[in-house]
């Protein structure tokens, strides 16, 4: 049987009349359509988890400020302190986003998840949960095909670039991934992997693209560790089978709508929101003159 899917729905229907999780349904997929065996897809995967790794070390290691000054540092703050308010999970996975987007903002080597702007959060949250239940990275794998098969389903049904969907697209899309992987890590139905992507993605809509001086760095650093802490809510919400009432593929589509509906000036231009506040403006003008 073939295992082509279009829609979150045709990877649910396909897990559950085969009996396998969500991450088996795109593996299968993979191993159909690409010239490469199980052993290869695999090794490519443990591959780019080794990055992430590096991203979120370096990312803590190297606290020199970026060459505009707005970030820097702000990973290594919060390493290795005691959480106020948060569980330890979500501190470091707030923690770990940050460092990856740090390390992003330096030019160093991160592999883009699914963007840039949004490298950190998948990184930074099943991070955080994997260390905490110390999961073996056979488990971490399933979650990344999960991950993926949601990341292909949002950049071929809508959008996955601020610069078409606002940072909706590129943050939502980064949060359904890590709350995909981290119901698929921790063992989870089809169908929860199916409403922590819902419940992610809904309370994300309208989120606007507006990068400081045109830069990766403000509101993005920071905005990866709120969203790593999004993600784990979803998925938490979704392991204790409180469903969305508006299915996946509906909220992705809603998604799509609002983004191409939205000014461009909210889309990744630098021309409204946060970039054209007078700080913001400022910071524009002494980037420039570096």
């Amino acid at each position: 049987m073939s295992y082509a899917y279009d829609t979150i729905a045709d990877i649910i229907c396909l897990a559950e009349e085969n009996n396998i999780s969500f991450g088996d349904v795109v593996l299968r997929y993979e191993l159909e359509n690409y010239d490469r065996n199980e052993e290869a897809v695999i090794r490519e995967i443990e591959h780019r988890l080794d990055i992430f790794e590096m991203s979120v070390q370096d990312g803590i290691a190297y606290t020199d400020k970026t060459t505009s000054g707005m970030s820097g540092g702000q990973a290594a703050q919060l390493d290795c302190q005691s959480p106020r308010f948060m569980s330890e999970i979500a501190y470091k996975a707030m923690t770990y986003a940050i460092a990856v987007n740090e390390a992003n903002a330096k030019m160093f080597r991160i592999v883009a998840c699914p963007t840039a702007g949004s490298c950190g959060v998948m990184p930074g949250a099943v991070k955080a949960v994997a260390d905490h239940y110390q999961l073996d990275k056979s488990t971490v794998v399933k979650g990344f095909l999960a991950a993926s098969g949601i990341g292909n389903v949002v950049a071929n049904r809508a959008c996955v670039a601020g610069a078409v969907g606002g940072c909706q697209a590129e943050i939502g899309t980064a949060a359904c991934m890590a709350a995909g992987a981290i119901v698929e890590m921790m063992g989870g139905t089809p169908r929860q992997v199916g409403h922590a992507i819902a419940l992610c993605m809904k309370n994300l809509l309208g989120l606007a693209c507006d990068p400081v001086a045109g830069l990766v760095e403000v509101p993005c650093v920071k905005r990866n560790g709120f969203y790593a802490v999004h993600a784990i809510t979803a998925s938490e919400m979704a392991l204790m089978n409180i469903e969305s009432q508006i299915p996946p593929d509906e909220v992705i589509e809603a998604m799509n709508n609002i983004g191409r509906a939205m000014p461009a000036a909210l889309r990744e231009t630098s021309d409204g929101g946060l970039a054209v506040t007078p700080t913001g403006t400022a910071i524009a003008e002494r980037v420039q003159s570096l």
